[in-house]
């Protein structure tokens, strides 16, 4: 069955990885899926009918078609150097159909920060599987990440390989020049905070401390949607519903973390791990009851 779904995915980008003399095809292929969330078109609500964008030329107001476009860049107002698709791909780099591996450092000395869109890298046929697997094996024994370049969608790329299942997982990081400085936004002067209250913070975190599964945290706005569209489909009304008002109002901040700490999460937590408890039955229900449907 995975090799089934394996063969109908589209690769994103196809070329070699190479670890100084040692080369092999490869796939890269993306990680993540977005094809399941919901996804809106513009529609004139007088006819029913999607909105066609057009390209109009901004100086005479006449349409242009796509295809007699090209880049340009702009070096001065109105003023652009034009540039057209064999120019551009005059100045592709090896990158553009080399993984070139450079160093290797260890996981850990990669901030986060810099850490972009994940891939999954896979040996493109038979040819140089071998080579696939002895860089993949050496990683993992060494316990490093490899780092290289990959142009994608026209822009060279740092990336970060690292073994993965049977695969590798190459991971694009954003440049230096891509973070801003956090001195913008934080404040570095915070006051210290009161022990008293510290200690219980710490307590409230051993509370609810747990082991990551992304499966607790689904986009409960997403299934909002969902259930809205699906009313509105069947014709049903749409009724607007206002958040829940509590009346505890605290504002003393250690009263508040007594009554975080005794209360464990508070009430619009409550709240929320219950829609979700009960959506999720519900499920269930209705699955097993279709079911037994189709075995009578």
């Amino acid at each position: 069955m995975a090799k089934a779904q394996h063969k109908a995915m589209k690769p994103t980008w196809e070329g070699h990885l190479r670890l100084s003399l040692v080369t092999c095809p490869v796939a890269l292929f993306s990680a993540t899926e977005r094809s399941a969330e919901v996804h809106f078109n513009l529609i004139n609500p007088k006819t029913n009918n999607r909105i066609k964008m057009q390209t109009i030329d901004a100086g005479t107001g006449d349409v242009v078609e796509r295809g007699d476009l090209v880049k340009g860049f702009a070096v001065a107002k109105n003023k652009y150097v034009l540039l057209d698709k064999e120019e551009l791909d005059a100045v592709k780099l090896e990158s553009t159909r080399i993984i070139d591996i450079e160093e290797f450092v260890d996981a850990a000395t990669i901030d986060r920060i810099y850490w972009d869109e994940p891939y999954y890298l896979a040996p493109a046929g038979k040819t140089g599987i071998d080579a696939f697997a002895v860089i993949r094996a050496a990683m993992l024994k060494q316990k490093k990440v490899a780092l290289g370049r990959v142009v994608l969608h026209t822009r060279e790329r740092i990336c970060a390989l690292e073994p993965r299942d049977s695969g590798i997982l190459l991971t694009t990081l954003r440049s230096h020049d891509e973070i801003r400085d956090s001195g913008e936004v934080f404040d570095r002067n915070l006051p210290k905070p009161d022990a008293r209250m510290l200690d219980i913070a710490e307590k409230i975190i051993d509370q609810q401390a747990a082991k990551f599964d992304p499966t607790h945290f689904k986009d409960r706005y997403e299934d909002a949607l969902r259930e809205l569209i699906a009313r509105k489909s069947k014709g049903k009304p749409v009724v607007s519903t206002a958040p829940e008002e509590t009346d505890e109002k605290v504002v003393d901040l250690m009263e508040a973390l007594r009554r975080s700490l005794k209360g464990g999460g508070g009430p619009s937590r409550d709240k929320a791990d219950r829609f979700i408890a009960a959506r999720d039955k519900a499920g269930k229900a209705k699955k097993k009851t279709a079911t037994k449907k189709r075995a009578a």
